[in-house]
């Protein structure tokens, strides 16, 4: 749907897990890099470990995540799997079997990390929109879906104000990084 609407390229893009969607990105965009949300990987890593110690597994994961390129997240990792596998052996097996949906994002310079780290802006918008179609129950019809959408799309876009943080910073290093995208 995105190619039909004109889109023809993405450098990369940033999944929340969900099964299928690197598959289908693949087959439209082959050349998209697919960027697992490390929100969503902390997250879920942290479903394993007990209230005690949340602040501290928390930081030994921002280490990797962190790290300034795949080289130290790998020792990252290695030490994060060596100080906690006793405990939590699922959380080290879940990142690297992620993995290679977790190193796209030390391609990147800093500017672009800060803005492709996560899948929280779009999440936001989309949980309005299935809270209004929830509520409603039913529908006389499929254009009556789209009418409570747009309005609900409209609300929210009243609402949201605020540019995306950092999004200049990483537009101009995409600039720098890509220049035949960037020609006006």
């Amino acid at each position: 749907n995105l190619k039909n609407r004109g889109v023809e390229r993405i450098f990369i893009t940033c999944v929340d897990g969900l099964s299928g969607f690197p598959e289908a990105i693949a087959a439209t965009f082959p050349e998209t890099r697919v960027q697992l949300c490390l929100v969503h990987l902390v997250r879920n890593s942290l479903k394993y470990v007990g209230w005690k110690q949340r602040k501290i597994v928390a930081a030994d994961l921002k280490a990797i995540y962190r790290a300034a390129t795949v080289a130290a997240a790998e020792d990252a990792l290695a030490e994060f799997a060596e100080k906690w596998d006793a405990t939590y052996p699922t959380i080290s097996a879940m990142w690297l079997r992620h993995w290679e949906q977790v190193i796209p994002f030390f391609d990147y310079p800093p500017e672009i990390r800060r803005v492709i780290y996560t899948t929280n802006a779009i999440e936001s918008p989309n949980d309005s929109l299935r809270k209004v179609l929830k509520t409603k129950g039913s529908f006389p019809s499929e254009a009556a879906v789209f009418k409570l959408l747009y309005l609900a799309l409209e609300k929210i876009s009243e609402k949201r104000t605020m540019p995306l943080a950092n999004w200049k910073a990483a537009l101009a290093r995409f600039a720098i990084q890509h220049p035949e995208c960037f020609t006006d």
